[in-house]
């Protein structure tokens, strides 16, 4: 089964989002912008890679998830991070490697273990390792899912399909979650995929729904009867969104022209949103930025974080 959920467009015509949901989506705007910003000045070491752009898919799908689900991040992680979680702190700690941190500053951008949360930067590698929490769910916690966000180009990999394959024969409660954003690193999806991910789904009879809507609340209309069905019924979806990407693969990377990254910063949520609802808008746009450079501040002036093997 496979259907799609079009764009109504950008404007009045968006639903009015919840102050919850709102603050996540600016919190991870401003949090992402930070860290860009903190890479500029010579704060933070390593790599990153932000979200920005794609914020409002991790909470639309968080809205339909329970504490005790199991999710499965990638790289581009730290807006599902914090839609799971609303710590910036932690998180903020955990990449600068400061005392506070979710991992005690060992995982950085994108090793995250908490709870039931997990985040890798091997593209493909959290499927097979879904699957299997899958299955011990099926079994052991009746209605948990586990819930796999990927991008397209992980659809290269061959663990993705033999992870449907296992998923479907066995009717595990996998629920994949595409952020289609039209590259992958620095291949167009063009160049990398033949076929679509709609077909590649059908070919295991997995469910699939493409999504072009950026409205929170018609999204989660959509999706809410397929994650009752994987997580009820044990039938595994894929939620494909079309996303685009504003910021670069990582840091500083981005081969996209002028205008294909002008194209992105048309499609953006965040400016949508901000002239659809302007004035309820600019009073929490402004207390995410504040609570951002409250929390950078006091991360900032924490000693480094130590750990021992254990």
């Amino acid at each position: 089964m496979s259907s799609s959920l079009h764009t109504r467009g950008a404007g009045p015509r968006l639903s009015p989002l919840a102050d919850a949901d709102l603050r996540s989506m600016l919190l991870i705007r401003h949090l992402e912008a930070k860290l860009l910003d903190l890479f500029e000045r010579g704060a933070l070491n390593g790599t990153t890679h932000t979200c920005l752009g794609q914020e409002y898919v991790p909470v639309a799908v968080h809205g339909l998830l329970d504490t005790r689900d199991y999710v499965f991040s990638n790289h581009r992680g730290h807006g599902h991070y914090l839609a799971r979680y609303d710590d910036p702190r932690g998180l903020l700690a955990e990449i600068m490697g400061r005392q506070g941190a979710v991992c005690n500053g060992v995982g950085g951008s994108q090793h995250i273990l908490r709870d039931r949360y997990l985040s890798t930067g091997v593209q493909g590698q959290s499927l097979p390792v879904a699957a299997g929490v899958a299955m011990h769910l099926r079994r052991r916690e009746p209605g948990r899912l586990a819930c796999a966000f990927i991008g397209d180009g992980t659809w290269g990999e061959g663990a993705v399909y033999e992870a449907l394959n296992m998923a479907s024969l066995w009717r595990l409660p996998l629920l994949v979650v595409v952020e289609h954003n039209g590259i992958a690193q620095t291949t167009p999806t063009g160049m990398q995929m033949a076929g679509t991910i709609a077909g590649r789904a059908a070919a295991f009879d997995v469910s699939h729904v493409r999504i072009e809507s950026k409205d929170v609340g018609e999204i989660r209309s959509v999706l809410r009867p397929m994650v009752d069905e994987v997580r009820w019924r044990g039938r595994p979806a894929v939620a494909e969104f079309v996303t685009h990407r504003l910021g670069p693969h990582s840091k500083g990377d981005d081969t996209r022209t002028t205008r294909e990254i002008a194209h992105a910063g048309e499609q953006d949520w965040y400016s949508a949103y901000a002239r659809a609802f302007a004035d309820h808008w600019r009073v929490h746009d402004a207390a995410a930025r504040e609570r951002v450079d409250e929390v950078t501040a006091e991360v900032s002036a924490l000693p480094p974080s130590q750990w021992r093997r254990r």
